[in-house]
């Protein structure tokens, strides 16, 4: 069976420590899209990672992990992160590169860099990973795939090609230092060396897999509101972090995806620029972020402070829709036991009118959250397995939930282990 591990809302919801968990009935997981631009933090009996390339499940013995078709791969990060969990006392991981994946280089990079300060005050708030110039590539058709690293003719003349191109924004928009294609070719044939023994026909195997009825997961990166064409735009990122897209960046028929499910924070936070409606500030929000998280709300791979907020039932219906929702798992709750009162968004106030529909981008801009305030629970709640056992305000709470977003909340964490956990 294919199930998709993907996020309702602006990513950090928590879905690494989701995929560790499945990881164990798995035996592939597949990234499919972004690239090292988001980390997801997990923590297990090995102790804690970032991991930024390598798929959540890389921790277990009996599984496959698989850099598909959509990734963006930044090389040397993914041989970095190997060497890292390795030297942690992870066993090697069985890793496996789709021939159809595209390289982040060197210069996607610096390209990034210099846009971001360009733009200054107007940037997009990028990690700097090389992500936009990789997916522009991409689609401009000056990538390089993986299988393209073994036809040293084709290279030579695709580099040349591509440096006239790009040598006149640095020369006169960026005034930056010019590539110099044979170092573009070194560059590589460098990767080439690394990654051969990996190499892949990732949908053929994958294929081959779902007839034998394995056991895939898919995970995705970041979350609903940050896909090109249904989040935020143009505060989004640039490939897409639908669980659909999974099928495409895997290489597999859409009708295999059998379960999806959605990853949700108790409350909201989000890095990065672009609209936040149920945002908070102040100590309110430094509160929030101390306690939140394994050890504070911090981005992975930038360790940025996130933004806070409250739990935003509107985004959340919303990035569940698109997202194709079969499940909920409903992370951090017991971050939330240090409050009296919890305030949830319950709709969006545009112009005078309240609305529960999740609008685009312009009217975003304008929205004003209108909350409702539960009572809290006052205690702390890790360590209790059973949904029973939790205390009557802390079922009300996810009740209330449930019902304003209309998807079905199967799975709880109440803190950051691999077994912290509690199945509904």
């Amino acid at each position: 069976m294919v199930k998709a591990v993907v996020g309702a809302n602006w990513g950090d919801e928590g879905k690494g420590k989701i995929t560790d968990m499945l990881g164990k009935e798995a035996d592939i997981i597949v990234r499919y899209q972004g690239g090292a631009n988001a980390g997801h933090t997990i923590v297990n009996d090995y102790g804690k990672f970032a991991l930024h390339t390598l798929p959540s499940g890389v921790f277990y013995d009996h599984t496959t992990s698989i850099i598909g078709n959509g990734v963006a791969l930044n090389v040397p990060v993914l041989f970095e992160e190997i060497k890292e969990i390795v030297k942690q006392g992870v066993p090697m991981p069985k890793i496996l590169v789709s021939d159809r994946a595209q390289i982040v280089m060197s210069y996607h990079i610096l390209f990034d860099e210099y846009e971001e300060e360009r733009l200054a005050g107007k940037s997009f708030g990028s990690t700097k990973s090389g992500i936009a110039p990789f997916y522009s590539d991409k689609y401009a058709k000056i990538g390089f795939q993986v299988s393209e690293l073994f036809d040293d003719e084709l290279i030579i003349e695709k580099v040349n090609r591509i440096c006239e191109t790009k040598n006149v924004l640095l020369e006169h928009l960026y005034h930056k230092p010019l590539l110099i294609p044979e170092e573009i070719v070194k560059e590589l044939k460098e990767y080439k060396d690394m990654i051969a023994p990996y190499v892949c026909d990732v949908s053929a195997f994958l294929d081959q897999a779902i007839k034998e009825g394995k056991e895939i997961l898919l995970e995705g990166q970041l979350g609903s509101l940050k896909d090109p064409d249904h989040g935020i735009y143009p505060m989004v990122t640039s490939s897409s972090t639908l669980a659909a897209y999974g099928a495409i960046g895997a290489g597999i028929p859409p009708y295999e995806i059998k379960k999806v499910i959605t990853v949700c924070k108790a409350y909201s936070s989000a890095v990065g620029a672009g609209a936040f409606v149920s945002e908070i500030f102040g100590e309110e929000a430094d509160e929030l972020r101390r306690r939140g998280g394994d050890g504070g709300e911090y981005g992975a791979t930038t360790g940025r402070p996130r933004r806070m907020g409250w739990f935003d039932c509107v985004a959340s219906k919303y990035g569940c829709r698109i997202q194709g929702t079969t499940d909920v798992a409903f992370t951090v709750l017991d971050v939330l036991g240090y409050l009296e009162e919890i305030p949830v968004c319950v709709g969006y106030e545009i112009d005078g009118k309240v609305t529960t529909d999740f609008p685009t981008t312009y009217l975003l801009e304008k929205a004003k959250p209108v909350f409702e305030i539960l009572p809290g629970w006052k205690q702390d709640i890790r360590g209790i397995t059973e949904y029973k056992e939790l205390p009557e305000n802390c079922r009300k709470y996810i009740e209330f939930v449930e019902e304003k977003i209309g998807y079905p909340i199967k799975l709880i964490s109440n803190g950051p282990g691999r077994n912290d956990i509690i199945y509904r």
